[in-house]
């Protein structure tokens, strides 16, 4: 396999310490703990109608965003009344959803207007009303099946103008208000900035606070665009994967407080095949390994959960294994589960029933160490350290336990086998932690 991701393979060995005070004992004060979600209901996964497998799923995570197009329930004609539960194209969202819901996930239902432009429509102040209101009323929380939590206005409407897509959301979530006050409305992928051909900008949402309860935003940790679009690790500094989120959150607590702001895509390619020769692809270096992928997932979880969001999900669920953007971003590989699908199932399996606490070391190029603590019992702790780099990087870090008990300690694992118990060496009360680029797990207790 030709990586062009990785260029060169670099070893460092580092020694640093980090103030810390033990695991939590007793229940973190409101601002710190209270309102941060469990992990399991914080991780999530982009799922596509029919082919999504949601047995297979389950066991990564429990929320589930779906791509809708607007088109197969109404065909070309926006005036069209609906058939719910049948789209016009005769699927049955009922036995989709329906599944999605059995299996134990909560699902996020992203209505797409990629074959609808905005002069396609009869009256875009009329008809995305009536079809927000069929459809909550169909599928919302308050319907007989229960089978979707929230709706979002669009996915990436770049076709519309800010004034288009201002009278889209308008129209649209008050029609999903009417139909069922309990459905949450989040709103396209958003940005501070002006809007582009894959981001509306937060302009568009003026006036309209009454009407949506979710920002939206996805995010790519994009170290160049065309025509390499080469990618990052998730903690790099020098690009604006987390900027432009944090920038979100500033925007929300001074125009909007209160609303939640979901990542609802994210993601790195991982293909084994080698680079195409020609065409639009044939300089692509957005690739990366599986062990990274699993690795920057895993990481961008963590490093999200402890801002001020509300949920994340990853991009993809499955990929064919195509060397091009966004093309291999599964998670499987033609329904086979690749390193990151172990690594985020083991995530979710450790973390699920943890909230983020706090971060006990943020060190650029250094370490990045947080406390999660058990929703039920405050007393259980797990500490995640890892080395935020992408460069094969390993180091040491000194965790002092200030009387906790380290009970086990594991690796972040990239296949089906449970992971394998790490040996730390604990020396007048502090831990020595083996860094590397896959998170180290450890469970302490008082």
């Amino acid at each position: 396999m030709r990586n062009l991701f990785v260029l060169s393979v670099v070893f460092a060995v580092a020694h640093f310490t980090a103030p810390w005070n033990g695991p939590a004992h007793a229940a973190a004060p409101e601002s710190q703990t209270a309102a941060k979600p469990l992990l399991r209901d914080f991780i999530g996964i982009n799922g596509h109608t029919i082919q999504f497998k949601p047995e297979l799923y389950a066991k990564v995570c429990r929320l589930v965003r779906d791509y809708h197009s607007f088109e197969w329930d109404m065909g070309r004609d926006t005036d069209f009344t609906p058939r719910f539960p049948e789209a016009r194209n005769r699927v049955n969202w009922d036995s989709v959803y329906g599944s999605w819901q059995k299996a134990g996930f909560d699902t996020d239902v992203c209505v797409m207007f990629n074959n609808t432009p905005p002069d396609a429509w009869k009256s875009l102040e009329k008809d995305p009303r009536a079809y927000g209101q069929a459809f909550a009323r169909a599928f919302g929380p308050s319907s007989a099946g229960k089978l979707v939590s929230a709706v979002e206005v669009g996915n990436e409407p770049g076709k519309y103008s800010d004034e288009k897509y201002h009278t889209l959301l308008e129209s649209m979530a008050g029609g999903l208000r009417a139909g069922d006050p309990r459905l949450k409305i989040v709103t396209c992928n958003l940005t501070t900035k002006q809007s582009g051909n894959y981001e509306k900008s937060v302009v568009c949402l003026k006036g309209l606070d009454k009407l949506y309860d979710v920002l939206n935003i996805h995010t790519y940790a994009l170290a160049a665009g065309w025509p390499t679009w080469r990618r990052t690790f998730p903690e790099d500094p020098h690009v604006d994967f987390l900027k432009s989120v944090q920038d979100l959150i500033a925007w929300r607590k001074e125009h909007v407080p209160g609303k939640e702001i979901w990542i609802t895509e994210f993601g790195w390619d991982a293909s084994t095949k080698p680079n195409r020769t020609d065409g639009d692809f044939a300089k692509w270096a957005g690739n990366v390994s599986d062990e990274k992928q699993a690795q920057y997932l895993v990481r961008a979880f963590l490093v999200f959960s402890a801002l001020d969001v509300n949920r994340a999900y990853l991009y993809f669920f499955n990929d064919a294994n195509e060397p091009s953007f966004h093309a291999a971003s599964g998670i499987t590989r033609d329904f086979q589960p690749k390193a990151s699908f172990y690594a985020l199932a083991h995530l979710y399996r450790t973390l699920g029933d943890y909230r983020f606490r706090r971060v006990i070391a943020h060190q650029a190029g250094e370490a990045y160490v947080y406390e999660f603590q058990h929703g039920a019992h405050p007393e259980q702790t797990i500490v995640v350290a890892w080395s935020p780099t992408g460069s094969k990087r390993t180091a040491e870090f000194s965790l002092p336990l200030a009387g906790a008990k380290l009970i086990r300690a594991e690796r972040m694992p990239l296949t089906d086998r449970a992971a394998e118990g790490e040996t730390i060496t604990v020396q007048d009360g502090t831990a020595r932690l083996p860094l590397t680029e896959s998170p180290i797990y450890l469970w302490l207790a008082k």
